[in-house]
């Protein structure tokens, strides 16, 4: 899909990112309830990864197909979710998700959109909704400023992560995202969530990042020191807040 590979770069992080990733709020789920999708219709999670997005659908009464390349990812979403009975994952692609065509009510894509090729994947979530199905494509925005932990992380990132710019770039605007879903586009949502948490949880959250240093990269062991450091200086209780906003897309690509 890019020079990234995005289907290999998480293979060796996958216990961190189950561990430490963040999950969604369901005021997401609500907020497209809100638009006229119900606990009846089926669920597509397509670049599922471990399963955290597949898990928010299943808790609100959802059948959900996990559509996942990384064999790994998958396996840990399998080993996770495996035991529900509304639950299956398959191995495919966003962009040939191997899906029959026309059985998916909604086309759900969690922090895993800017790595697609979109006009492919338009076509491809096309095919698979059903005549009355919406897409809805989200992600955990970091906050970058406001506080000194947000914004000394940040700097952290820039100053040790291997191909961080690269990959923040990617991330779609508002109107870019408008732009894909075209005449279809029903709307966003912007929904505060985070996560509070110790200096462990901070690294293993850190670690889960595919910009990240790996063992034996010159910038691994300054990476640790740095985040201990700012860890150390901006912890209240010890703990940190990690926060985010959950931006949310919705609507029905323009064919």
């Amino acid at each position: 899909m890019n020079d990234l590979r995005p289907k290999d770069r998480f293979s060796d992080r996958v216990e961190d990112y189950v561990r430490y990733r963040p999950d969604y709020p369901r005021a997401l789920v609500d907020w497209l309830h809100g638009l006229g999708v119900t606990p009846h219709w089926a669920v597509a999670d397509i670049g599922a990864g471990t399963g955290i997005s597949s898990k928010l659908f299943l808790d609100a009464g959802h059948r959900v197909t996990a559509v996942e390349p990384n064999a790994a990812m998958r396996e840990a979403a399998v080993r996770w979710l495996g035991g529900e009975d509304r639950f299956a994952a398959v191995d495919g692609s966003a962009e040939a998700t191997g899906l029959d065509g026309g059985v998916v009510d909604l086309v759900t894509v969690a922090q895993a959109f800017h790595w697609f090729d979109r006009e492919k994947v338009r076509a491809e979530f096309l095919r698979v909704l059903s005549p009355h199905g919406l897409v809805a494509v989200f992600w955990n925005s970091r906050r970058l400023a406001g506080t000194p932990f947000l914004e000394g992380y940040e700097r952290l990132l820039h100053e040790y992560g291997v191909d961080y710019v690269g990959v923040s770039e990617r991330y779609a605007s508002d109107d870019a995202m408008a732009a894909w879903f075209g005449k279809g586009y029903r709307g966003m949502t912007s929904i505060p969530h985070g996560q509070k948490l110790d200096h462990d949880g901070l690294l293993g959250r850190t670690l889960s990042s595919s910009y990240m240093p790996k063992p034996g990269h010159p910038n691994h062991e300054p990476m640790l020191a740095a985040l201990r450091s700012l860890f150390d200086a901006t912890q209240d209780g010890g703990f940190i807040d990690f926060d985010y906003d959950t931006r949310v897309f919705a609507g029905r690509p323009d064919a």
